[in-house]
């Protein structure tokens, strides 16, 4: 057998089982909420003091404008206690930036302020930009306004100071394409020194041109693990499937490790067909008490909110056999 072709057998086998979708999966729709809605899906993920899970969910209403509403589970699978009116509402008259609406939260907790920080994408009649919010119970938020202004999205906020400056991960669009960047803020107000992360590949790769981190990364012993998506443009729609990238801890520009194939894609009947087909597209996940086993909560088509689980050691395992540093792909890839 080639080279090539043992290369490809083992990326499909091991992409088999990186993630597992949940037998009861979708496991929130429309239908489950107790206000009229026309979707919900694209939910930022934490797990709360009491153990629980709660899911800052997307809900587009009826006129397609977005806001946020929280679910909360005992077992973060079912039996969703969900707020009976939304949770943040775009307040375009104090923030008119959020005057077309509010989506995809990604929500980080942030020990030295004892809150949690949700980034998310604020959408102005200039574009989306990323916003701000603090919140120590998910009752109350503190609102930043905007950080990054249009077009950016898909922004999460790193737990802890990198060299005395919080460092956000955003998605610009750029005249060159949609990369993935780190900007860095003295007070989580003011934001600079700004650096490429991560950029699209070209030409008829899965994730050329255009892609974005999808939940917060994962601090691991190894790097930052960026579970992040790809949108591969055809005649007829756009597909989003998932990838993997490793960053350094205290460098977290500089990409260590990124994975060449997909590793994630629309196939289940809720992924492919909605109101956004072939599209999945995770904003949160949570990790469970053995600190290996990650829970991926992912928006499916637009139209819903499905659970997969999966190792991280899995992931770090699959990205050494299917990914090389960003170097070598430079040189490949451009």
């Amino acid at each position: 057998m080639s080279v090539v072709k043992s290369a490809i057998k083992a990326t499909m086998q091991q992409y088999e089982t990186l993630f597992s979708r949940h037998s009861g999966n979708p496991i929130l729709t429309g239908k489950d909420w107790p206000y009229s809605i026309n979707s919900v899906f694209n939910a930022g993920a934490t797990l709360l003091a009491d153990g629980s899970t709660l899911l800052l969910c997307r809900v587009e209403d009826r006129r397609g404008l977005s806001h946020l509403c929280a679910a909360r589970s005992v077992n973060g699978v079912d039996d969703w206690r969900i707020d009976r009116e939304p949770t943040l509402l775009p307040n375009p008259e104090q923030f008119p930036e959020e005057v077309w609406g509010i989506e995809d939260s990604r929500i980080t907790y942030v020990p030295e302020l004892k809150k949690f920080a949700v980034a998310y994408t604020s959408y102005s009649r200039g574009g989306p930009g990323v916003s701000l919010a603090l919140t120590e119970d998910f009752r109350s938020f503190e609102r930043l306004g905007v950080v990054m202004p249009p077009d950016d999205k898909d922004a999460a906020l790193l737990p802890h100071r990198i060299n005395g400056f919080w460092a956000l991960i955003h998605r610009p669009m750029t005249p060159l394409g949609a990369h993935v960047w780190i900007s860095y803020s003295p007070d989580l107000r003011h934001w600079g020194n700004h650096k490429l992360m991560l950029e699209a590949r070209r030409g008829a790769w899965w994730d050329a041109n255009k892609i974005g981190m999808s939940p917060p990364p994962i601090e691991t012993s190894r790097g930052w693990l960026m579970i992040y998506h790809g949108v591969r443009r055809t005649p007829s729609s756009s597909i989003y499937r998932l990838g993997l990238a490793l960053f350094d801890l205290e460098q977290p520009d500089k990409c260590l490790v990124r994975g060449d194939s997909w590793m994630f894609a629309p196939e289940a009947e809720y992924e492919r067909h909605g109101d956004v087909q072939d599209v999945v597209f995770p904003c949160g996940y949570t990790v469970a008490a053995d600190a290996d086993t990650i829970n991926l909560y992912y928006g499916a088509a637009d139209s819903s909110i499905a659970l997969a689980r999966g190792s991280i050691r899995s992931l770090l395992s699959w990205l050494d056999a299917n990914g090389h540093s960003e170097h070598s792909s430079d040189r490949r890839h451009k």
